[in-house]
């Protein structure tokens, strides 16, 4: 299953948007327009369903109700989140997931975030599941401080957008928490969505999925960094798991390297191809391009959809790369274009855009079409910055 429609009211960039959402999607944007903050909204309901989680959890690690409310708010303070979700294949949604959250507190009293408005409710049969607003009789103070979605005696009729929210996952590897070796210690316990527990997580799947995974790995490997071959998964004299591969140089046999002397590319690729193939569940990937050959970076397109061919997962993707976005096989349905505005950031699907739209059905790739979006208009004039 995937989302399909996001709509949010007063969350960080976004004072009021609506926007649809394909199985494969690119978000693009200049610098400061929410690309991320767009992506916590998915990272959002997943901690309130996650194990350890809860809605007071996803709050408080965000820095409270304040942090999140869109700067741009007005008389309406609450902030809102809506997402329709539907099965793969299928354009008609399944599911409505509507939340609205309020504070209360302050002074002497901590400040909460309450339920002020939870909707569920099925398309496919017409019905209401849920319906917690002012008329709802069963809420008081303290019960208002947590949704139904995360209690599992309430969420039984609806536990499939449970399921589709607690599978979402977002991994940016960053190569140097990968290089940490003493990070695997240090923060085993910890939620990690920066590759610090990567090499751990390679440790914990069984031998016969971790080796399918190597294997595509090294074939993307081979033609990407050619000098590189027969990635495999080990552990040193200490217990210590690492990935090693055979690095070929002036003499015959080469030598084994691990990660600790990848380079950052190198890393970042490895990172990428893990996070597609491993898990069922929504992936969130932010500017997967970072570190890696504009001639790797437009080939991320074509695998995504060739991984999705075989494995029904929806793929977010933001990125300002122009490589990503030549692929000719970007439709305008999978193009999300944020813009900023006094009134916050504006979020349309590239299919509402007549003029996007049009470049697009003309033939031209979402990058000669879409990327002068994402340009600043000032930015000719950084050459004439006095030093």
């Amino acid at each position: 299953m995937y989302i399909s429609r996001i709509k949010l009211y007063n969350w960080k960039n976004f004072r009021d948007c609506e926007v649809s959402l394909a199985e494969r999607c690119f978000v693009i944007g200049a610098n400061a327009t929410g690309k991320s903050n767009f992506l916590d909204v998915l990272r959002f309901l997943r901690d309130i369903v996650k194990q350890g989680g809860g809605l007071q959890f996803a709050v408080t690690v965000r820095g409270g109700l304040k942090k999140i409310r869109c700067l741009a708010a007005r008389q309406r303070t609450e902030v809102c989140v809506e997402v329709d979700i539907s099965e793969n294949g299928k354009n008609d949604p399944k599911w409505k997931y509507s939340l609205e959250l309020v504070n209360t507190g302050g002074g002497i009293q901590n400040v909460t975030a309450l339920v002020n408005r939870e909707e569920v409710y099925n398309y496919y049969t017409e019905e209401t599941i849920l319906l917690r607003d002012n008329s709802f009789k069963d809420d008081d103070a303290e019960t208002k401080k947590y949704t139904h979605l995360e209690q599992p005696t309430a969420n039984a009729r609806f536990r499939e957008i449970k399921d589709v929210f607690q599978t979402t996952e977002y991994l940016n590897v960053i190569p140097q928490f990968v290089r940490d070796a003493d990070s695997i210690m240090l923060s085993s316990g910890m939620e990690d969505y920066y590759g610090r527990n990567f090499m751990r997580r390679l440790a914990l799947l069984n031998e016969k999925t971790r080796n399918k995974y190597l294997k595509i790995i090294n074939e993307v490997l081979l033609t990407a960094v050619p000098q590189l071959e027969n990635l495999s998964f080990v552990k040193d004299e200490k217990g210590v798991p690492h990935v090693e591969a055979k690095y070929h140089h002036w003499r015959a046999r080469g030598s084994k390297q691990n990660e600790q002397m990848f380079s950052d590319g190198t890393i970042r690729l490895i990172g990428f191809l893990f996070a597609m193939l491993d898990g069922n569940g929504i992936i969130l990937l932010e500017e997967p391009e970072t570190n890696l050959h504009t001639a790797i970076v437009a080939a991320i397109p074509e695998f995504v959809a060739k991984v999705q061919r075989n494995k029904k997962r929806q793929v977010i993707i933001t990125t300002h790369s122009y490589e990503i976005l030549s692929n000719k096989g970007i439709r305008a349905e999978e193009l999300v274009i944020l813009r900023p505005s006094p009134e916050g950031t504006i979020a349309e699907n590239a299919l509402e855009d007549k003029a996007v739209s049009a470049m697009l059905e003309a033939g031209l790739s979402a990058a000669d079409a879409a990327m002068a979006e994402t340009r600043a208009d000032n930015i000719d004039d950084i050459g004439n910055v006095e030093l």
